[in-house]
């Protein structure tokens, strides 16, 4: 299944009902997007799309004014010739800028020896994939981890934190279930949970979660009514909750 910031290559049709779906001032950059076979970007569903279609999108270059430019569509799930996760921070480095990259890359070891996967979307990503000038002195480095138990997401907090004084670290933290929060927000939510609620996304909206249930390892701890953020070790022992393959630098980055 597809994910937010996942990304995905069109077939010619596909990027034919793209590009008619676009501002007519953007086409041409569609084309061009196009030509070059770089992907566009899995984001959050529009109300109302059918559930065989696909939102998706193409973040261009920052303009000389700084402006950024979106082209948002939807197409048809068929016309998805192949997608792969975000990329991996250790994909992104040699693309980042020479401050960052010494500081990055020890981080990067750092959440492999606790047995985390960072991921990469935004500037860092797109620049990476297309080589063409995305970063400027205000942007962020946009990570994404995915802990797959509590503990694991108490030292992807502690983790990032101990970097952010050093890098303008932004980025979210997916839980099993698909939905994601902001890393700065759940790492404010951790001292009180119980009375805090988080803005958490997933591929098919927004919602408001308490940040209990986002903590808590087991149905039992969790408010009646709510759904833990992870499943208990019996459930991922039954359903082979293990962390996936990883995939290889896209097709053509």
């Amino acid at each position: 299944m597809f994910a937010r910031h996942d990304l995905v290559w069109l077939s010619a049709r596909g990027w034919r009902r793209a590009r008619a779906a676009a501002p007519a001032h953007l086409r041409d950059a569609v084309d061009g997007w196009m030509r070059q076979d770089w992907p566009a970007i899995v984001r959050r569903a529009d109300a109302g799309v059918p559930e065989d279609r696909l939102a998706v999108g193409i973040a261009l270059p920052p303009a000389s004014d700084g402006a950024k430019g979106r082209i948002a569509c939807s197409v048809a799930i068929e016309d998805v010739e192949s997608h792969v996760p975000p990329l991996r921070l250790a994909q992104v480095l040699a693309m980042a800028p020479h401050p960052w990259r010494r500081t990055l890359g020890a981080l990067e070891r750092q959440a492999a020896m606790q047995g985390l996967v960072v991921r990469v979307f935004g500037s860092v990503a797109m620049q990476t994939l297309t080589a063409r000038p995305y970063l400027t002195a205000a942007s962020d480095i946009d990570l994404l981890l995915h802990p797959a138990s509590p503990a694991q997401l108490r030292r992807a907090l502690d983790l990032l934190a101990s970097y952010a004084g050093m890098l303008p670290l932004d980025g979210e933290v997916v839980f099993p279930s698909g939905r994601a929060v902001a890393w700065k927000e759940l790492a404010m939510a951790r001292d009180d949970p119980s009375r805090t609620r988080v803005l958490a996304k997933d591929i098919g909206g927004v919602s408001l979660q308490p940040a209990c249930a986002l903590f808590a390892p087991h149905e039992g701890t969790v408010p009646v009514g709510l759904s833990p953020a992870f499943p208990s070790d019996a459930a991922q022992q039954k359903l082979g909750t293990v962390p996936k393959g990883q995939s290889p630098f896209p097709r053509h980055a």
